[in-house]
């Protein structure tokens, strides 16, 4: 198939740019616009207790408003509130040119110290929070704030849903662009530094910004319209660094080969086709295993990782269709000028360094199996100690925002974190409550774990749903505030409830808790069937039943030594009470999937040398020498990308960034330079039963040669 994809583009290459124009043209033209979310409650099904909450509520009260947004007053110059001061923000409040999305601002309420007052704005009839045009619209309330504060004495922060989601929307979108611009120049001095050539360094760069985003964000959002999928705003930076990371990636691996066919004196379109004859496998199977560990997010429970994942894996499968394709169809029509100016590419690399690392691990396997292995290990004993934390809004965005300074100055000026995002609890029942029965229950709630204090109930008209608001002492998102409302708040509520009624708790701590328990499921299904997959190809790819199960023991030793290393630099090093809940779904995808694309390269490697004659243990060496320094290249450009995500200002990206990038460190550098190919030597002809795919090829047919070839 490979063969025949490679004369196809070698002889027609203009056809294959061609398709490649028309085909991004029309997916750009013609695809839906589908607005991302930042509504978690947009990512829960229907059966978890917070949104069972929001339907109710929204059935028994379909005239009754949010808040939007919560403004907090304090003096400039640190002073308490006087009465005067208070009198003046009410004037402010009711004298404001509110935006559209607002409708009235409550009277100003002063904190029990008089440090602080605050003024709710309620959102006006069909606003979600969720259209740009509306986030938008708080950019203008605050510019009105600050033109109704100047000169009064007073200093005006916004905080509440809208304010936190448009800044986190927009730190999102200042951490696009820092990541963004950090990955091209590291992309550019790498590959600079690697090849010496204008049109490799740019290439990567050109065919990601011109073709492979425009193509993938397309088919994303046409995605999300057939399938009635979510869309994360977080997506779109990681995204930058899967197309211009992985997609640089698999094209080194074309070009790596490529350039060895050139070295050998074959013509430039003979070349092109024999490189994707040999390296399209690699590429095709080293994509399928990440493709497939992305789709296994469809098992998901949360919309949020249902929408990613499919996300993630359309932007692979661009990136594996153009190195197949795109690519070797450009060097073609550019010839051997692919390398200019530099002529070092004529002269084939010694490699001295990794003959040297294959020869010690094919003398002394046990020694570096062990050593290797027990780095891990060890590393991985720390995974034990990972807290999860489920602050979705501090870890998507910077301590510097104007909500998270309002929300500290809340705290600080003696109102209850929770002020901003009561928790409502709904009590309800088939039949209409017993009026008798709620001051009772309310007094429950007020006694329970974390709560600051619980209004009067708000009966329905049909007197069958009540909704008691209650405020937590802790920020709504923190995790004291999901601890309070798991493990006192809910069953206070559900063990006070009268007889025939039941009670829900909602908001977005409510959310959050339910969060929690889906991760939960998702562990556990999840992170099997992708393994069970990624299994799956390995056997298929290798013909053996042996190797798959030692390559996947040693990309999950990986794993767990990445989320260990985390933990060390962040909770132990770092002082963080813990990381974001999703870490350690990301670095099980990414480091599980793109740790067997490495395995893979230098396995098949190895067989290749096997196929030769030479014993296990010279086989092993021979694949390190050979294949090493294309898995050290390709590793250094893929775990600078994601390395780059530590720039991003939030805790989410930085701890991602970091976590992605040391994985992809211990897949190239620790698992498929050591660890795997002095398994391999130790277990030996064995490695490969029943398929036996070591043996060598008898006949006049020609050895395999390596998937990837030497730098």
């Amino acid at each position: 198939m490979f063969g025949a994809l490679g004369r196809l583009v070698s002889r027609r290459p203009w056809y294959v740019i061609a398709a490649w124009l028309v085909a991004t043209v029309l997916v750009v033209l013609f695809h839906p616009k589908v607005e991302a979310t930042t509504d978690q409650a947009d990512f829960l099904p229907d059966s978890y207790d917070s949104i069972k909450a929001a339907n109710l509520m929204a059935d028994a009260f379909p005239d009754q408003t949010d808040s939007g947004a919560t403004v907090v007053f304090d003096r400039t110059d640190g002073a308490k509130l006087a009465a005067a001061d208070v009198t003046k923000i009410g004037a402010i409040m009711s004298g404001l040119d509110l935006p559209e999305v607002f409708t009235t601002a409550t009277p100003p309420i002063a904190s029990p110290t008089n440090e602080v007052a605050i003024s709710n704005l309620q959102l006006a009839e069909g606003v979600t929070g969720q259209d740009e045009k509306e986030l938008d619209q708080v950019k203008d309330l605050r510019d009105e704030l600050k033109k109704a504060t100047d000169g009064t004495g007073l200093r005006a922060l916004t905080t509440g849903s809208l304010p936190q989601s448009y800044d986190q929307i927009q730190s999102g979108s200042n951490a696009e662009a820092i990541v963004g611009l950090a990955t091209l120049v590291l992309i550019v001095v790498l590959l600079g530094i690697i090849f010496r050539s204008v049109i490799i360094t740019l290439l990567p760069i050109l065919s990601v910004i011109f073709f492979l985003m425009p193509m993938t964000n397309g088919l994303i959002d046409i995605a999300a319209k057939v399938f009635g999928l979510q869309k994360d705003p977080s997506t779109s930076v990681i995204l930058i660094v899967v197309l211009f990371g992985v997609g640089t990636d698999y094209i080194l691996f074309f070009v790596f080969r490529y350039r060895e066919r050139l070295r050998e004196g074959e013509e430039h379109r003979a070349a092109v086709a024999h490189a994707i004859e040999r390296a399209g496998e690699a590429i095709a199977s080293a994509g399928g295993a990440v493709i497939v560990a992305f789709l296994a997010l469809l098992l998901s429970t949360l919309g949020m990782f249902r929408s990613i994942g499919p996300s993630l894996a359309i932007a692979v499968g661009v990136t594996v269709v153009a190195a197949l394709t795109l690519i070797p169809a450009l060097a073609t029509v550019v010839g051997r000028a692919f390398f200019w100016p530099s002529k070092k590419w004529k002269v084939p690399s010694p490699g001295a360094r990794f003959e040297r690392v294959g020869a010690a691990v094919g003398r002394r396997p046990v020694r570096y199996a062990l050593l290797s292995g027990g780095v891990l290990a060890v590393l991985s004993v720390f995974a034990l100690s990972f807290t999860p934390t489920f602050d979705i809004g501090s870890s998507s965005s910077s301590s510097t925002v104007e909500s998270a300074k309002a929300s500290k100055a809340l705290e600080d000026g003696g109102f209850s974190a929770g002020a901003t995002q009561p928790a409502p609890v709904v009590l309800h029942s088939d039949k209409a409550l017993d009026p008798a029965a709620l001051p009772a229950f309310k007094e429950a709630l007020a006694q329970a774990k974390g709560v600051a204090s619980v209004a009067d109930p708000l009966p329905s008209a049909d007197g069958r749903t009540a909704v008691f608001m209650t405020t937590l002492k802790d920020d709504p998102a923190s995790d004291a505030a999901l601890a309070d409302l798991r493990d006192g708040l809910r069953p206070a509520a559900e063990k006070a409830a009268p007889d025939g009624s039941t009670a829900y708790v909602g908001g977005l701590t409510g959310i959050f808790v339910d969060f929690q328990a889906a991760m939960n499921r998702d562990y556990k299904v999840v992170f099997p069937v992708a393994a069970g997959i990624i299994l799956l190809i390995l056997a298929l790819l290798l013909r053996s039943l042996v190797a798959p199960w030692y390559l996947m023991l040693s990309v999950g030793l990986g794993f767990a030594a990445t989320l260990g290393a985390t933990t060390i630099v962040f909770q132990f090093i770092g002082g963080e009470e813990g990381l974001i809940f999703m870490l350690p779904i990301y670095i099980y995808l990414f480091v599980v999937a793109l740790g067997t694309d490495y395995n893979i390269l230098m396995v098949a490697r190895l067989r290749e040398e096997a196929r030769e004659g030479l014993e296990p243990r010279q086989a092993a060496a021979k694949a390190i020498h050979h294949s090493g320094p294309t898995i050290a290249a390709a590793g250094v450009i893929l775990a600078g990308t994601f390395a780059s995500l530590m720039l991003a200002g939030n805790s989410l990206l930085t701890s991602m960034g970091f976590a992605i990038a040391f994985g992809i460190c211990v897949a190239a550098f620790v698992m498929s330079m050591f660890f795997t190919p002095a398994l391999t030597a130790l277990i030996g002809h064995a490695a490969w039963w029943p398929g036996h795919g070591d043996e060598a090829r008898g006949g006049d047919e020609e050895p395999e040669k390596e998937l990837v070839p030497t730098a």
